[in-house]
């Protein structure tokens, strides 16, 4: 009898977000004043880089995608490639003599094999065309930023004065759930604990 693959529950199972590390914060536009060109992955600045991506990948990733950073770690006597989580994502360095890039694209083929759809944001030529082959999404570095940067402004924008000098917590959001002014309007009110509308 023939194993069954077994299909993802939901939307994130079944969607794999991949960001070549290094690379984003290398060409990505909001990283650039923490970024240097100190080879030394584990200096203060490159630490605080990379934990500015991993936020945003948190932000960017929200209940649509499982998401993964990889972080290259090939010159690394000490990296084992070993998987850790920040937030709901998880981030790797690759194993010493391993490249970023080949971490990405067994990623990327263990995923489509297994009928997920992979999103892989990088702006490394050699990666791009090799995900191309296999019929996966790819963000440049700029787009990300350009994206992180909408998910910020409309989480600003729905960050309203409350009462008594407090503030009403953001709402979150994804890129695929953009809210009208109006849901936005009922769903303030809501937060507000006003329930005249919903009342009647």
């Amino acid at each position: 009898m023939a194993m069954q693959t077994k299909k993802p529950r939901n939307t994130k199972e079944a969607k794999l977000l991949v960001v070549d590390g290094y690379n984003v914060i290398r060409a990505g536009s909001l990283y650039q004043h923490l970024n240097t060109d100190t080879p030394d992955h584990s200096d203060d600045t490159f630490n605080t880089a990379r934990e500015a991506l991993l936020s945003d990948v948190c932000s960017f990733a929200a209940d649509n995608y499982a998401a993964t950073v990889v972080f290259d770690g090939a010159d690394n006597p000490l990296s084992e490639g070993t998987p850790k989580t920040f937030g709901t994502i998880s981030y790797l360095f690759s194993p010493r003599g391993v490249s970023a890039d080949t971490i990405i694209e067994e990623m990327t083929h263990t995923a489509v094999r297994a009928g997920r759809e992979v999103l892989v944001v990088t702006s490394d030529a050699t990666v791009q065309w090799t995900v191309f082959g296999k019929q996966v999404t790819r963000m440049s570095a700029a787009g990300f930023c350009r994206e992180v940067l909408a998910i910020r402004q409309m989480t600003a924008e729905l960050s309203t004065p409350g009462a008594r000098g407090g503030t009403i917590p953001a709402i979150k959001n994804t890129l695929g759930s953009r809210l009208d002014a109006q849901t936005r309007k009922a769903l303030e009110k809501m937060a507000r604990g006003d329930k005249s509308d919903t009342e009647r």
